[in-house]
């Protein structure tokens, strides 16, 4: 495939032959991970700027590893200590980078179209690694790569619930989006409170109680529940939380059988889901890590590698 795309900002900007052209590569580089030695030369003398302005620990580390396992050379910015925090605008802050002359800048933000904004002013390649409440496009490609591991390309007719604070979600919005289009059908179950205020507008059927949701689901994702989320006054009480809506063996009793357990981290046990069950031989979770590194790898190598040299995977 002749990948044309300068950024990576939203999954509306693929198509579905390009996420599973990503899924295929992404499988590459799965194989090339599992060896003794993962290094290979691919962006040799390429640079990626990780600036990330908002705290991350798996996003941030698997996109610095898949960097340094194609051979390029990474750099870290957060907004801490930064120009950002002396008052200098966003803007200038990337247009600063970009004189420095990397070849990508991976960027995380508060604010929604943010990855955009910069994109448009900037000739290097912006891979948005989450921006505000708007998308987080790398999260869900590994989301669908995960499953496409287990599944296979069969997606058609499978039921995916994504479970907890669906309102604030950035991963929720960009899984909706990625296996809408893979053609799942998709719930949502959360507190009325936490439910996005156009939901009439999405392509899913809503829940409020957990059993229900859950009844004949080939998959569940649970969300991350921000504790700011009670300071706000949008959750009366997180124990209160817990026991309604904090994902349980009880739950999938009747859900489809093997159902599998997703959670894109960091978790809070026996909150958003149960140690049990995040500990189960259905739980993808620890898969989804493994397959961030190689969907970035592959995401990486697409922006910065084929465009301009066409390069194959080395099978060795």
């Amino acid at each position: 495939m002749n990948w044309t795309h300068k950024d990576l900002l939203d999954i509306e900007s693929l198509s579905i032959e390009e996420i599973r052209h990503i899924f295929q590569t992404s499988s590459r580089f799965i194989e090339i991970n599992s060896r003794s030695i993962k290094k290979v030369p691919i962006l040799r003398g390429k640079s990626v700027v990780l600036f990330f302005a908002e705290p991350s620990t798996r996003t941030k580390t698997s996109f610095d590893m898949a960097a340094k396992r194609l051979s390029a050379d990474s750099f870290s910015l957060a907004s801490k200590g930064s120009s950002l925090q002396k008052g200098e605008s966003l803007k200038d802050t990337v247009l600063t980078l970009e004189a420095m002359k990397p070849d990508a800048i991976v960027m995380r933000h508060s604010l929604s179209g943010s990855a955009g904004f910069i994109a448009r002013h900037l000739k290097c390649s912006v891979l948005n690694a989450g921006d505000g409440w708007h998308a987080h496009p790398t999260q869900a490609l590994l989301d669908g790569f995960t499953l496409s591991r287990t599944w296979g390309d069969d997606f058609q007719g499978k039921t995916l619930l994504i479970l907890g604070d669906i309102a604030h979600s950035r991963v929720a919005r960009s899984d909706i989006k990625l296996f809408t289009r893979l053609g799942c059908r998709l719930r949502i179950c959360a507190p009325r409170t936490l439910i996005p205020h156009d939901i009439r507008n999405w392509p899913v059927e809503v829940y409020h109680d957990l059993y229900e949701a859950c009844r004949e689901v080939d998959a569940v994702i649970s969300l991350r529940l921000q504790l700011e989320r009670q300071e706000a006054g949008l959750l009366p009480d997180i124990r209160e939380y817990s026991v309604r809506f904090c994902l349980g063996q009880r739950h999938l009793e009747t859900a489809a059988p093997g159902v599998k357990i997703m959670h894109p981290g960091p978790m809070n046990r026996g909150v958003e889901i149960s140690s049990n069950l995040a500990d189960s031989k259905d739980s993808l979770i620890l898969d989804q890590v493994e397959s961030g590194v190689a969907v970035r790898m592959a995401l990486l190598y697409l922006y910065l590698a084929r465009p301009k040299h066409e390069q194959e995977i080395p099978e060795v």
